[in-house]
């Protein structure tokens, strides 16, 4: 352990970039990696305005930042497929190997997961990180350090469009055009969809969303989206639904949205339980799914943004010196309908 430079969550409201002990040394199967991008998170947003997610609790000071991209700089004994200068992005959830969610490859629910920036477990808001070399990777040399750091929200989109199991030409529904609900609408499409109607309030996200071949923007303050997509499928209903809001309002009408046989993804997380039409779901034969955080998804990921298929420099809003940190936060609790995704870079 070693003091180093990091944005330190005080406590609820308070930020400090300071000295704190943190692991410096690449063990056996891990590396070390300088640090170069952290994309601010809605999670980490969340932890500074209200201390806590759920039953993750801010009890001490924790570094924040889990959507990170750097340079090897150091490989542990064991590890072969990495070495020092490799530019990489990395998987910030790393599981019990031998657990059974992870034997069963659903290693995202493992509930003995170390995730990075939820408490107790620091983040990777500071110059170097160490982390096993196994959830950590390569980026080709077309990808920058900004779209590795960009891998892991994009991965939650990729999460969605296979449970979803898209057949090519279907029509998708995107409840929400937060940073979350884009790169959904962006991986659906990538993943066969042939368009990819996305519902918000907020215009500015809409436009941002509508740069994107296939997107089809619905303001949902002008519009019926019920009947914007039953003009849009005559009559049909959508192939697939992705809500992203994770607004209780959203599974009032929802079931409204599928075609018969369609399936409804879960991906935004609402605070309280909310209604189920089950009485429709089932006249429907509608198939739910879920999804929390990832699982294998990063070298795919990685290979569709590689390929020139995906593009998400748009929706990087502005990058941040590390010495700003503390007002890219305030700027993402301002939460402006022009932002979508907020970017700290500490290796310039």
């Amino acid at each position: 352990m070693s003091k180093v430079r990091a944005l330190v969550l005080e406590r609820q409201h308070e930020l400090a970039i300071r000295d704190i002990e943190l692991p410096q040394e690449a063990g056996r199967g891990e590396v070390k990696i300088k640090i170069h991008t952290v994309g601010v998170c809605g999670s980490d947003v969340h932890y500074y305005t209200h201390g806590k997610i759920g039953p993750f609790i801010v009890n001490e000071p924790m570094v924040l930042g889990h959507e990170a991209a750097g340079t090897v700089v150091e490989v542990g004994a064991g590890v072969t497929h990495l070495k020092v200068g490799d530019r990489v992005c990395m998987e910030p959830g790393v599981p019990d190997a031998n657990s059974k969610a992870s034997r069963l490859g659903m290693y995202n629910v493992d509930p003995a997961v170390t995730f990075w920036a939820t408490p107790p477990i620091h983040g990777v808001l500071t110059p170097f990180v160490v982390h096993p070399a196994n959830y950590t990777f390569k980026l080709p040399d077309n990808v920058s350090f900004a779209e590795g750091a960009m891998v892991e929200p994009f991965a939650v989109g990729m999460q969605a469009a296979t449970k979803a199991r898209i057949t090519p030409g279907d029509t998708a529904v995107v409840l929400g055009a937060g940073p979350i609900g884009i790169m959904v609408a962006v991986a659906a499409l990538a993943g066969g969809c042939a368009r990819a109607i996305v519902a918000d309030l907020a215009q500015p996200k809409l436009d941002i969303a509508a740069q994107y071949q296939g997107v089809i923007p619905v303001n949902i303050r002008e519009k019926n989206l019920i009947e914007e997509v039953n003009r849009l499928t005559d009559g049909w209903g959508a192939d697939v639904i992705f809500e992203c809001s994770g607004s209780p309002k959203a599974w009032d009408t929802v079931m409204e949205l599928p075609r018969p046989g369609g399936v409804i993804v879960a991906v935004g997380l609402p605070v309280n339980p909310v209604g189920f039409d089950v009485s429709t779901a089932s006249t429907k034969e509608i198939r739910i799914e879920t999804v929390f955080r990832y699982a294998h998804q990063y070298e795919r990921s990685i290979a569709l943004i590689a390929s020139g298929r995906v593009d998400l420099k748009p929706l990087i809003s502005e990058t941040f010196a590390f010495e700003q940190s503390i007002e890219a936060f305030d700027r993402a609790v301002e939460a402006r309908p022009s932002d979508v995704k907020l970017q700290i870079v500490l290796d310039q």
